[in-house]
């Protein structure tokens, strides 16, 4: 799996709602009706990332979830992060 240029980046952006680069990193911000909505929706986003062997930094705060994705071992943006957005915006009825 290869780095992702700023150019294919900036493309692929464009068509995924709600995500943004920050840094070397795809992030989305979440927020749901109550705390028990956002469990729900990180653990399916658990079994995404199990799926994919895949796992983002993310945070939860009653009812707002924060996720970040990037390949660590390729140090930046890949095809991988790009996918598991798009099934966490599945999850997320995006």
């Amino acid at each position: 799996m290869e780095l992702l240029s700023q150019d294919e980046i900036s493309a692929r952006l464009a068509e995924l709602g709600g995500w943004e680069q920050q840094g070397n990193a795809l992030h989305r911000d979440f927020e749901f009706k109550d705390f028990t909505e956002a469990f729900g929706f990180m653990a399916q986003v658990a079994c995404i990332s199990e799926r994919l062997f895949h796992h983002p930094e993310w945070s939860n705060v009653w009812n707002k979830v924060s996720i970040s994705i990037t390949n660590h071992s390729k140090g930046g943006i890949t095809d991988l992060d790009f996918d598991f957005a798009k099934r966490v915006n599945a999850v997320a009825g995006d």
